[in-house]
């Protein structure tokens, strides 16, 4: 009879059938909180252990595809599990539960066990860094850090906790609270990706732009050894930061070294270059013929409708490229909409469906159609998931849009809030330079 051998990495009991899978496991949970390749090990161990754990984790490393071939290869695995009928552990099945739930389009089902999962097993952190994944795609910030509160307490010896506290509270707009938590986790590991990514979030968000790209130029020498997508993503923010100190030749080689190229089969990493892109675009800077290179990746993505924030930016990708699946991803997103699983179906029908008509106005020089649909979905953008610095992007957009209508008024109501936020930022003087002067201000304007 299988009876638990080992442990985790915070001391839960491991039922394996395989004594030897117990370094998988434990590798894939390390890769999971530190963005390192070992989360690939479960998926060996898996071929040859049918235990409920090693199973469930393969699910979720399928999962984390974010397209549409994620659910049928882990309900494969699931089912495997199922079929061995294996002795488990109870929190190994109630986190085989929530990873059917998402499985199965469940979201909020399976956000409400990790939640329990995170009471009563508070240094399961992987459990719970999965159950941030499902907050973070859902717009609850809230949630997000409720789950990281009781680990902190119940791991603080552990840097990367204080990570997945730092990005909680930045995103709940606590950046006080999240910079402590960041520089904790930091003092402990200064490699600790997540939470220099979260102390990056509370750099751009307070305006220390200078700060924010000296800090990450500091610490990216062991980036080269992470997940391509924390790898890309850190060097997506700091070519946000050179973007707002007016480098623009400096994002730009970012992008063409660091930001893609790594996986450009890869959901984030392939949103991270639409993204990427189109700031740079709205920043004035010529981008050649990238469109066209990065759309060549993302033809394939009209009928994936897994998360709205990816489609989006799939969209505009393509349809920046010129390229006719544009309409057939806008078509795809408003039949998706109305049949959305329930926890996401306002974020794609109150959200998703005006934005996409928006960003394929504004893709196509439509400025008042892309005005209007964007103004339509800015109210409750959050539904759609991702950051605050991600979701930026359809922000600048909007306020793009109406600049091109002319509606200059609105606009300096927008940008002039941003620039006392922002004061260090050369984007955002630029920009209003040109705004003050086409309103007749030319004192503002400089």
């Amino acid at each position: 009879m299988t009876v638990p051998t080992a442990t985790d990495p915070f001391g839960h009991p491991l039922t394996l059938q395989h004594d030897a899978s117990a370094a998988a496991v434990n590798g894939f949970i390390h890769g999971f909180l530190g963005y390192t390749p070992s989360i690939l090990a479960v998926l060996p161990a898996a071929e040859v252990d049918d235990s409920l754990v090693v199973q469930t984790w393969a699910a979720v490393l399928w999962m984390f595809s974010e397209s549409p071939a994620g659910p049928p290869k882990a309900r494969a695995h699931l089912a495997r599990a199922r079929a061995a009928n294996l002795p488990a552990t109870d929190r190994e099945r109630r986190l085989a539960e929530a990873v059917a739930r998402w499985v199965d389009g469940d979201i909020g089902g399976a956000l409400a066990l990790h939640a329990a999962l995170a009471h009563d097993h508070p240094r399961d952190l992987a459990a719970i860094k999965l159950g941030q994944y499902h907050a973070f795609n859902l717009g609850d910030a809230p949630t997000l850090l409720k789950l990281a509160l009781p680990a902190v307490d119940a791991a603080p010896e552990v840097a990367a906790v204080h990570g997945l506290a730092a990005f909680g509270w930045e995103q709940c707009h606590r950046l006080d609270l999240a910079e402590a938590a960041a520089r904790r986790a930091l003092a402990m590991q200064p490699s600790e990706p997540w939470a220099q990514h979260a102390l990056a979030h509370v750099m751009l968000t307070d305006g220390r732009v200078a700060e924010g790209a000296y800090l990450l130029h500091q610490v990216s020498a062991p980036w080269q050894g992470l997940t391509s997508f924390m790898r890309c993503h850190l060097w997506w923010h700091l070519a946000l930061f050179h973007i707002e100190l007016g480098d623009d030749a400096a994002a730009l080689a970012l992008y063409d070294r660091q930001v893609w190229g790594v996986d450009t089969s890869y959901s984030q990493d392939q949103v991270g270059a639409v993204s990427l892109l189109a700031r740079l675009e709205l920043a004035g800077v010529a981008v050649g013929d990238r469109w066209d290179a990065l759309a060549s990746h993302l033809t394939g993505r009209v009928h994936d409708q897994v998360q709205p924030f990816l489609d989006l930016q799939y969209l505009y990708g393509l349809a920046r490229a010129g390229r006719p699946e544009a309409d057939a991803l806008l078509a795809a997103i408003e039949a998706h909409a109305p049949l959305a699983p329930a926890a996401q179906r306002a974020a794609w029908q109150q959200v998703a469906v005006p934005a996409a008509r928006g960003l394929l106005a504004h893709a196509r020089g439509q400025w008042s159609a892309a005005a209007d649909g964007l103004t339509t979905a800015l109210p409750r953008l959050a539904l759609i998931g991702g950051s605050h610095a991600q979701r930026d992007l359809f922000e600048q957009l909007h306020i793009d849009a109406l600049t091109r209508a002319g509606h200059l008024a609105a606009v300096q109501n927008l940008l002039q809030p941003r620039a006392n936020a922002q004061p260090q930022s050369q984007r955002l003087k630029r920009r209003l330079h040109g705004v003050y002067a086409a309103l007749g201000l030319p004192a503002l304007a400089h």
